[in-house]
C-alpha cells in the first residue's frame, strides 16, 4: 500500500499545482457555483467580457431587455450553439447575432492581432477572460463532476479529469470515467454545442477526444512523442525538473495558444459515412471536431518559427509516418502559410501550390484546404480539366492557394520562358510548394521543372555565357521558392534534396513523427504483426529433343513468368487463399447488427495476365464449392489479352474502373486481386489480408503492406499476410529505415559529375567545338530551318562516331548509358548544390539534344520458349509464421555512387544447363523430373507507361531500348526499383540484376509491340 504522505494527492495538490501554474499566465479561479449548467457558461463572466468589449451594443440590448438582459444573452448564445446546423466553434469564431437585428452581434473572442497597427483591436485582444473552475458539478442531479473545466470569456470549452500515478490510477482511469460516469447529453458535454476537447490527463500522458459517446468514445494520444530519431517512440519524456505533461499548462492551455487553437487549428469535418446497407449512391455524412495532434501542432508551429528566421532560403522534410493525420497537416500549413509575415510585416509567399503526385488531385485535401480557407477566390483546385494555361493564370492572379499534381508544372516553364508574352509573368513572386507524398518523380526533370518553373530570374537578353549561368541558378534551390515535402518513407534523393545536415552532417528530417510512434500510439497497426511465407516446388522439364543456345537471363525470365501462370499453381495458390480467408478472415470485424464480417483481403499479383487468371480462378472456385458469402473484384491498367480474348477491369468487374475502390467499400465484395494498382495511397481499414505473389522490395514492399496497418474503430484488428514468394527476413529488413527515423549518411558532391565527365571524353566520341557550336543555336530562343538542319549534322556526327568506328555494340550500349548516367548525376546535382560550370552546362545540352539521334543496335535474338517447357507436381510448402513484436530500426541509408557502367556480355547456356542452374540453386539433382524453387517475377508496371507504348510503336527494339532506360535511370542514383524490373529469387545479386537491365528492355518492347 503506498504512503499517502509519498504520493502527490490528485486533487488538493495536483489539482491546485495546476490552477496555480495557470493563473501566473493571467488565468482566474472562478468557483464552481457561477457555472451555469443548462448552458455551460459562467453568465457574469460572459457579461462582464460582452460589456468591456462591445460597449454599444450592450447598451442598445440594455435598453431593450433590461434586467432580463443577462439571460437573454445566455438563451441567444445557447439556442445557437445547440441548433444542429451551427456550434460553439462557430460561435467563438464568428460571434452570434442575438436578434433579428443585424446591427446585434456580439463577438464572443477576440484573437491576438497579426500586427499592432491597431490599438483598438490590441486592447479588446487583451480583454479576453480566461478562467478555470475546479471539482464542477454539470448534471441536473449533482452526480457528476469535473475535476477542471477551462473558459474563455464565460463559455467552457475544455474539460479535464486528472488522476495521478503515485495514488495507483492513470489516463486510463479518467478515460474511464468519462465513458461510464459522463452523459453525452449534459450540455457540457453536448456534441458541437459544449466542450472542444476533453482531456484524460495523469502525471505523465494525456488523451483526448472531442465527442463523448459512452463506451463508444474514442480517445487518442495528446503527448509530445518519447525520445529522438531512433529513440522515438509514444509517450512523454521522462522530466527530472517535473511533470512529464507540463506541456499543458505552460503551453496548449496558456491564452494565446488556446486562441491560436480555436481560430488556426480547430474545425468541424463533415464526412462521408457509407451506409453498409445500401448502395454507395446513396450518402450519409458524419460530423467530427478535429482537434490537433500534437504532432500536427508541434510541425507546424516549428516550420513557421523556422520560416519567419529564413524566409524561402531552406526546404522542408516532414517525415510523418501513416497514420499522422497528414492531410489535416497540409491543409493547416497551406492555410498558414497564406498569411505568415515577416517581421516587417511583409508576406512571406505570394502563393501556395499543393502538389500530389496522383494524377487526379486528391479529393480529401481538396476538400480540407477548401474548409479552413473558405473566401471566394483564395484557393484554386487545378483538376483533370484544367489546362496549363490555367494553372498559369492561377499563379500570376490573386489566388492564394493552387493545388494541382506534378505533372503540370513543366508546362508553366514554356510560358514563363517567353517573358510573358504569352502569359503571366511570375517575377519576383515567392512561392511555397507542398509536396503530398514526395517520391520518385521528385528526383528528376520533375522537380527541375518546378524550380525553372518557379525562378525569380527572368530570361536574360545577354549573351551565351549568362544564359548558361542562369540555366543553372534556376535549376536549384532558388531563393524565391521553399518547398515542403511530407512523406512516410523517404528515399536517399528525397533526403538529400529536402532534408537538413543534422551536428553530424547527416542529412534527416526537419519534423518526424514515426511509423514506431504510430503504432505504439494505435493511430496505424504492425503489417508484420503475423506474417506466413510459402515456397513453391515443382518439376521442371523440357519438352524438346533440342538444345538451343540462348541467353541466361532471357530463359531464366520466361521460365519465372511460365511458373508464375501456370495453371496448376494458380489453381493450388486460390485453394489456400479462399480456405484461409473463410477459415481465418470472416471471423474478424464481425458487425454487432448484421452479425456478417466486413473483413477484406487484397491479393496482389506479379502482373495483369496473373490478374486476371487468378480471378478467374477464384471465381471458378467459388463456384464450384457454391461458396455464397465471397465475391472478388480485380485492378489492373489497360487491355490485357489471353488465349485471344481481350480483358479489362471495367469489363471483368461489370462497371468502371473509376467506381472499383467504392463497390470494394460495400459488402457485396470480400477480395481484391490487384496488378500494381491500389498498393500506394489505398485507404481501406476493412482490409485484413493480404496475399502476395509478386516479389518486393524496398519502400515499394512498405508501401503496399502499409495498405493493412489502417485502424478500423471499434473492432480489434490484426493484420495477417500470407506471401508466396518474399523471405521475412527481407521484408523486415525494407521496413528498418521507415520504422523510426529516417538518416542519409553520404551525400553526392561535384567530383562525381567530373568523374563521369572524364569517363565521356575518354570515348573521343563528342567534339568540344561541336558542343560550343550546337549551344549557340540550342541558347536561341526562335530557331530557323538552317538552324535546325545545323543541328541536326552535330546528331548525325555523334551517331556516325559512334557507330562507325571500332567500338564494339556493347561498348556503344556503354558509351549511351554513360551519357544517360551523366544527365542523370547533373539533373540531381543541379538541385542539392549551386554547381556553376559553364563548359559542364554545355555539354549536358548538347548530350540531351544528340541522345535522340543515337542508335546502338543489339543483335542478340530472344528466344521464345512457350510450348518449350513443362512443369508439373506443384507443392505450395509452409516455410515459416512470424509474430515477432520487437521491431529493429535501421534508420541510415546512403545514396548509390557512380559506379561501372559497362555492359556484361550475356551468359549464353543450353536450356539443359539452365535448368540444371536453377536446380543446383534448390538443392535439387538435373533430371527429367526436377524440383525447384519458383521463380516469380515482378510486375512490369512500365507496360501501361504511354511514352514507351508510342515508343514501341514507332521505333526499332535498340531505340525503345534508350527510350526504356530513361524511364529507368532513377535506379542509377536511387538503386533499382524493384517493381519495376521483372527478377526472381535468383536474380536477385548485385551481378545479375546487372544483367537484368538490358535483358528487361527487350521483354518489354515485345510486349508492347505485339499489344
Amino acid at each position: 500500500m503506498r504512503s499517502s504522505t509519498s504520493s502527490i494527492n490528485e486533487r488538493y495538490e495536483y489539482q491546485q499545482y495546476i490552477i496555480k501554474q495557470l493563473e501566473k499566465d493571467g488565468y482566474i479561479e472562478r468557483d464552481s457555483k457561477h457555472f451555469d449548467k443548462y448552458s455551460a457558461m459562467d453568465p457574469d463572466l460572459l457579461l462582464k467580457f460582452l460589456t468591456q468589449t462591445q460597449p454599444k451594443v450592450m447598451s442598445e440590448l440594455k435598453k431593450m431587455y433590461g434586467a432580463d438582459l443577462k439571460t437573454f444573452i445566455v438563451n441567444s448564445i445557447n439556442k445557437a450553439a445547440t441548433d444542429k446546423n451551427n456550434s460553439i466553434l462557430n460561435l467563438l469564431k464568428n460571434g452570434v447575432y442575438v436578434d433579428n437585428n443585424p446591427n446585434h452581434k456580439l463577438k464572443l473572442l477576440y484573437n491576438k492581432p497579426a500586427t499592432d497597427y491597431n490599438p483598438d483591436l490590441i486592447k479588446k485582444y487583451k480583454a479576453n477572460i480566461f478562467s478555470v473552475m475546479q471539482e464542477v458539478w454539470v448534471d441536473k442531479d449533482n452526480k457528476e463532476r469535473v475535476d477542471l473545466v477551462i473558459f474563455i470569456n464565460g463559455i467552457a470549452i475544455i474539460s479535464i479529469e486528472l488522476k495521478s500515478n503515485t495514488q495507483g490510477q492513470n489516463f486510463k482511469d479518467a478515460i474511464k470515467q468519462y465513458k461510464k460516469e459522463r452523459n453525452p447529453k449534459d450540455r457540457i458535454f453536448l456534441f458541437k454545442a459544449g466542450c472542444l476537447v476533453n482531456f484524460a490527463m495523469d502525471l505523465e500522458q494525456v488523451y483526448m477526444t472531442t465527442k463523448l459517446d459512452k463506451d463508444k468514445t474514442y480517445f487518442i494520444p495528446f503527448n509530445r512523442g518519447k525520445g529522438h530519431g531512433v529513440d522515438s517512440g509514444a509517450g512523454n519524456p521522462i522530466d527530472k525538473d517535473g511533470f512529464g505533461v507540463r506541456y499543458m499548462w505552460e503551453d496548449i492551455l496558456t491564452k494565446d495558444t488556446l486562441l491560436e487553437l480555436i481560430e488556426k487549428f480547430i474545425f468541424i469535418q463533415k464526412k462521408e459515412d457509407k451506409d453498409s446497407s445500401s448502395n454507395y449512391s446513396k450518402r450519409k455524412y458524419k460530423e467530427q471536431i478535429i482537434f490537433p495532434r500534437y504532432h500536427q501542432l508541434d510541425a507546424i508551429r516549428k516550420i513557421l518559427a523556422d520560416l519567419k528566421i529564413n524566409h524561402t532560403s531552406q526546404n522542408y522534410l516532414i517525415e510523418h509516418s501513416a497514420g499522422s493525420g497528414k492531410t489535416n497537416t497540409i491543409a493547416w500549413l497551406a492555410s498558414r502559410l497564406v498569411s505568415l509575415h515577416d517581421d516587417e510585416n511583409n508576406n512571406i509567399f505570394d502563393n501556395i501550390i499543393v502538389m500530389t503526385d496522383r494524377v487526379v488531385v486528391d479529393r480529401q485535401l481538396q476538400n480540407a484546404i477548401l474548409r479552413l480557407k473558405e473566401a471566394a477566390g483564395v484557393v484554386k483546385v487545378m483538376d483533370d480539366k484544367c489546362t496549363s494555361a490555367d494553372l498559369a493564370a492561377a499563379l500570376s492572379s490573386n489566388t492564394k492557394i493552387v493545388v494541382t499534381t506534378i505533372q503540370k508544372f513543366p508546362y508553366v516553364l514554356d510560358i514563363i520562358k517567353d517573358n510573358g508574352s504569352n502569359g503571366p509573368i511570375l517575377k519576383g513572386k515567392k512561392f511555397a510548394v507542398i509536396i503530398d507524398e514526395a517520391h520518385s518523380s521528385t528526383a528528376g526533370k520533375n522537380m527541375l521543372a518546378v524550380s525553372q518553373t518557379l525562378s525569380a530570374n527572368g530570361e536574360s537578353d545577354e549573351d551565351v555565357q549568362d544564359i548558361l549561368t542562369n540555366q543553372i541558378q534556376k535549376s536549384g534551390k532558388q531563393p524565391n521558392v521553399s518547398m515542403f515535402a511530407f512523406t512516410a518513407t523517404p528515399k536517399e534523393t528525397t533526403l538529400r534534396l529536402f532534408g537538413r545536415p543534422d551536428k553530424n552532417g547527416d542529412y534527416v528530417a526537419f519534423h518526424l513523427y514515426s511509423m514506431k510512434q504510430a503504432i505504439e500510439e494505435g493511430f496505424i497497426l504492425d503489417a508484420l504483426a503475423n506474417y506466413t511465407t510459402y515456397k513453391t516446388i515443382y518439376k521442371l522439364n523440357k519438352n524438346i529433343v533440342d538444345d538451343p543456345t540462348i541467353p541466361a537471363n532471357d530463359a531464366k525470365r520466361q521460365i519465372a513468368r511460365y511458373i508464375d501462370l501456370h495453371d496448376d499453381n494458380i489453381t493450388q495458390r486460390t485453394k489456400i487463399i479462399i480456405e484461409h480467408f473463410i477459415q481465418n478472415i470472416q471471423k474478424e470485424l464481425i458487425n454487432e447488427n448484421t452479425s456478417m464480417s466486413e473483413a477484406k483481403a487484397m491479393v496482389v499479383t506479379a502482373s495483369r495476365q496473373a490478374a486476371v487468371k487468378y480471378k478467374q480462378a477464384f471465381d471458378k472456385y467459388i463456384r464450384e464449392h457454391r461458396i455464397n458469402n465471397i465475391k472478388t473484384l480485380v485492378a489492373f491498367s489497360g487491355t490485357v489479352t489471353i488465349d485471344g480474348h481481350d480483358y479489362t477491369e471495367a469489363s471483368i468487374n461489370g462497371f468502371s474502373e473509376e467506381n472499383t475502390a467504392k463497390e470494394f467499400d460495400q459488402p457485396t465484395y470480400q477480395i481484391l486481386i490487384v496488378a500494381n494498382k491500389y498498393q500506394v495511397g489505398f485507404d481501406q481499414p476493412k482490409l485484413v489480408a493480404m496475399y502476395i505473389m509478386k516479389k518486393l522490395h524496398g519502400v515499394n514492399a512498405v508501401q503496399t503492406l502499409s495498405r493493412l496497418n489502417r485502424v478500423y474503430y471499434p473492432y480489434k484488428k490484426v493484420p495477417v499476410v500470407i506471401d508466396f514468394v518474399n523471405d521475412y527476413k527481407d521484408i523486415e529488413k525494407d521496413f528498418r529505415p521507415f520504422y523510426t527515423t529516417t538518416i542519409l549518411a553520404n551525400t553526392i558532391n561535384p567530383q562525381t559529375i567530373y568523374r563521369l565527365n572524364e569517363k565521356i571524353d575518354g570515348y573521343y566520341i563528342l567534339d568540344p567545338l561541336d558542343i560550343d557550336n550546337a549551344n549557340q543555336i540550342l541558347l536561341k530562343k526562335q530557331k530557323d530551318f538552317r538552324d535546325k538542319q545545323h543541328l541536326t549534322f552535330y546528331g548525325q556526327k555523334v551517331q556516325s562516331a559512334l557507330t562507325k568506328g571500332n567500338l564494339s555494340v556493347n561498348d556503344q550500349k556503354d558509351f549511351v548509358k554513360l551519357l544517360r548516367h551523366f544527365c542523370r548525376y547533373y539533373e540531381f546535382l543541379l538541385q542539392i548544390s549551386m554547381l556553376e560550370d559553364l563548359e559542364l552546362q554545355k555539354k549536358y545540352n548538347f548530350i540531351v539534344y544528340v541522345l535522340n539521334y543515337i542508335d546502338v543496335r543489339n543483335d542478340d535474338v530472344s528466344y521464345d520458349l512457350t510450348g518449350k517447357l513443362s512443369a508439373t507436381d506443384f507443392i505450395q510448402e509452409n516455410t515459416g509464421h512470424y509474430e515477432v513484436k520487437h521491431k529493429i530500426s535501421d534508420p541510415i541509408v546512403k545514396l548509390p555512387v557512380v559506379d561501372d557502367t559497362s555492359f556484361t556480355e550475356p551468359t549464353k547456356k543450353r536450356l539443359s544447363e539452365i535448368i540444371e542452374e536453377i536446380n543446383s540453386k534448390t538443392g535439387a539433382n538435373f533430371d527429367k523430373d526436377v524440383v525447384t524453387k519458383s521463380l516469380m517475377q515482378v510486375k512490369d508496371i512500365m507496360l501501361k507507361n504511354q511514352d514507351l507504348k508510342e515508343s514501341a510503336k514507332n521505333n526499332s527494339a535498340t531505340d525503345f531500348e534508350l527510350a526504356y532506360n530513361e524511364k529507368t535511370d532513377d535506379a542509377l542514383i536511387k538503386g533499382i526499383s524493384q517493381n519495376k524490373t521483372f527478377f526472381t529469387y535468383l536474380l536477385n545479386t548485385p551481378e545479375v540484376k546487372k544483367e537484368v537491365l538490358g535483358i528487361f528492355a527487350t521483354e518489354v518492347y515485345k510486349a508492347l509491340k505485339e499489344s
